[in-house]
């Protein structure tokens, strides 16, 4: 297991050293100057090239390249060109945040999804199979924006149940940070839900129809035993590898539920910065989610050796 582990991620290195050129090349070749914001009303020449002497912009970009990856080999990402915090900092302050709307967001998703997935499958061709199916639709057609506008309007401005926006840590008051938590989490959850539940339903309908199940319902086995123990038990692979490929995208930060909602994480972080052309943040950024990315990957893969025998008698 731990060779097969090394070589995923021996994959994984030259992915991430696309990615990290990827980022530095295209951003840089975007119009716009950067020192231009920074200088602020006082534009002159000398002002404006003292900064640029500083931030070692007139440096070749291969040469700026390799001095930011050699700082970022060193848990160095640069400093905010916005702010003058370090980027490391800023991406500790919100990833916290992003990873707790991640979390929140999928548990919706697998109780809503995984549920429906496989009732839909159990009565394939039923009235719960196109209920599933239509409401799966649904999820997939409504804009995350719209639906968190209008649970503001139901549950906050009408009802007065939950806060309409802001974040509080979940360190500092746990029941709060819940409450405002709870909408977002539930908007981005509906999406993720309606893909779960059709993967679930299409794995489920393919294990559902082997022999093996077949000589279980013949040997007296109860319909619930039969969907519990043996179905879904050998369909859950593919969706534990979904499950982790659609909390990779949610590190990504869920840039339009964060800013209506007014959640400090990654999706408000990067779109602050990309407005800034604020370019150390973008990079570091960018560059975490990749990882994010990637481990989920690889935790995916490693589960799914664990829980199929004939994967881990190939290692």
């Amino acid at each position: 297991m731990l060779i097969y582990i090394a070589k995923r991620l021996l994959v994984a290195l030259p992915t991430l050293l696309i990615v990290s050129m990827l980022v530095f090349g295209l951003q840089m070749l975007l119009p716009g100057d950067p020192v231009l914001a920074m200088a602020g009303e006082d534009r002159d020449p000398e002002t404006l090239a003292r900064i640029r002497e500083q931030l070692n912009l007139n440096d070749p970009l291969p040469v700026q390249y390799l001095r930011w990856l050699g700082g970022v080999l060193q848990g160095d990402f640069g400093t905010s060109l916005r702010t003058g915090q370090p980027v490391s900092e800023l991406i500790l302050q919100k990833l916290p945040v992003t990873i707790q709307l991640a979390v929140m967001a999928m548990i919706f998703a697998a109780l809503i999804g995984i549920p429906a997935g496989i009732i839909a499958a159990v009565r394939k061709g039923g009235v719960l199979d196109w209920t599933a199916n239509i409401v799966a639709l649904s999820g997939l057609s409504i804009p995350n924006f719209w639906l968190g506008i209008m649970l503001i309007l139901l549950v906050s401005v009408n009802l007065g149940w939950l806060p309409a926006s802001g974040y509080e840590s979940i360190f500092v008051d746990p029941v709060r940070s819940l409450e405002t938590m709870i909408m977002p989490a539930f908007v981005l959850g509906t999406g993720l839900a309606a893909t779960l539940m059709r993967h679930t339903r299409s794995a489920m309908l393919g294990v559902l129809s082997a022999d093996y199940i077949r000589t279980a319902r013949a040997k007296g086995l109860t319909g619930r035993q039969v969907v519990l123990k043996h179905s879904f038990r050998n369909a859950l692979l593919p969706v534990i590898t979904l499950s982790a490929l659609l909390f990779g995208e949610l590190l990504a930060g869920a840039v339009l539920t964060e800013q209506i909602f007014t959640i400090p994480g990654f999706g408000k972080l990067i779109v602050d910065a990309v407005f800034n052309r604020d370019y150390a943040v973008v990079q570091g950024v960018v560059l975490c989610t990749a990882v994010g990315f990637l481990l989920m990957n690889l935790i995916a893969d490693v589960v799914s050796v664990l829980l199929n025998p004939r994967m881990r008698a190939a290692l």
